[in-house]
């Protein structure tokens, strides 16, 4: 059975774009943030803007992909329990001792929060109360913070494993059999129509919080997309396709993000709707996973020596990333190094940190689970090369 390393490398990828894009929300002016530093720049916001458009979808669609993998074998409730423990062990953890400094930089540097992480950490391990907005979250006493993404996954996964009689029955395979043998201008358009009724039904309604509470628009299209990712699986026939589709797919996915940012950038008394825009928005969403998962399958599915260590450190490289990017920004600020070598300091402080920490986690095993990693030795997710659903093999479209 061969290893889908593509599918491997675009996980890691799609978290190493994550830290890159936290790492610029410092820098990207006129977009709330918890800190902000004083060389925020306009220019970010059209590359941030197109990479927002579809980063963490991307990380749902895998995230997806990696659940129909890990099902192999297992039943409903086992797999629900090592889901569960993965995901919300590390949540806990984050809330009481990651994301902390988070908060209270931001509380801090707003004038809400007193100087004194010692009595900061004593108040919000008992929730509070405090001052209105003073960190993000905190009219919850706590927050999650970057971290919000493991709640969510957790719920998507409780619904699919919920769902799964429905899925695996002879109607839930049918429409799975309709997605995959999706091929042409059907495959480029089709995914993106339910994104489309999402926004017309529920964005409006609807804006995006993280909260998991009143996040309807966002749970629709991330729940979408992980199910399309589970529903792909390494069906042979739709990875080719997408992989034949990949130029089409790069090439209208350019074109309409072109057309979105071109719209956005019209003065007010030509402005184009806003829900035509958030139409848009999902076309180039679609297009450029499509491209995404097509020029991945072409190009990384190769064994590189990186792979292993990124699979065994993309999960407490996540967990960690955020606070670390605060923490350096934070000590780095006093030092006025102007916005050419601040940067590069923040980062290489970053990653620097991100790998020791991690390096120290992966060799302690009661660290281990904290952030999210089986025992040393333990199997971990592996795409195989075949089909992971029950349904009939097929040969690759060509």
């Amino acid at each position: 059975m061969n290893r889908r390393h593509d599918i491997d490398a675009l996980r890691a990828l799609a978290f190493a774009l994550v830290v890159l894009y936290h790492l610029a929300m410092y820098y990207v002016a006129d977009w709330h943030w918890h800190l902000k530093s004083p060389h925020a720049a306009e220019w970010l916001q059209t590359p941030m803007r197109a990479l927002n458009l579809w980063r963490m979808d991307l990380v749902f669609l895998i995230s997806g992909l990696a659940l129909g993998f890990l099902q192999r074998g297992r039943g409903p409730g086992a797999l629900l329990r090592e889901r569960s423990w993965r995901l919300l062990l590390p949540l806990v953890f984050g809330m009481a001792v990651i994301v902390p400094f988070q908060a209270y930089a931001q509380g801090v540097a707003n004038g809400s929060v007193v100087p004194g992480f010692g009595a900061f950490l004593l108040r919000y391990a008992a929730g509070g109360p405090w001052p209105k907005a003073a960190f993000d979250g905190s009219d919850f006493g706590v927050t999650w913070n970057h971290l919000w993404y493991l709640p969510y996954l957790w719920l998507y996964t409780t619904a699919l494993v919920l769902l799964l009689p429905v899925l695996q029955s002879a109607a839930g395979q049918r429409l799975r059999l309709a997605f995959v043998r999706l091929r042409g201008a059907a495959l480029l358009s089709a995914p993106a129509l339910p994104l489309m009724i999402w926004s017309l039904a529920l964005w409006p309604h609807f804006p995006a919080t993280h909260d998991l509470i009143g996040d309807g628009w966002l749970h629709a299209v991330y729940f979408t997309l992980f199910l399309y990712g589970w529903w792909i699986g390494t069906d042979e026939g739709w990875w080719a396709e997408a992989a034949r589709l990949r130029w089409p797919a790069l090439g209208i996915a350019l074109a309409v993000l072109v057309l979105y940012l071109g719209l956005r950038a019209l003065p007010a008394e030509l402005a184009a709707p806003r829900q035509l825009l958030r139409l848009i928005a999902d076309v180039y969403l679609w297009t450029v996973l499509l491209a995404i998962l097509g020029w991945g399958h072409v190009k990384l599915n190769h064994p590189w020596r990186w792979l292993p260590w990124a699979r065994a450190s993309v999960y407490p490289w996540y967990v960690l990333h955020q606070t670390l990017i605060i923490a350096v920004a934070w000590w780095l600020a006093p030092l006025q190094l102007g916005p050419a070598v601040e940067p590069l300091l923040l980062l290489a402080g970053t990653l620097l940190g991100c790998w020791m920490l991690t390096a120290l986690v992966r060799r302690v095993a009661w660290l281990r689970p904290l952030f999210g990693l089986g025992r040393r030795g333990a199997a971990t997710f592996r795409p195989p090369g075949r089909l992971p659903h029950p349904l009939p093999d097929r040969p690759a479209c060509r």
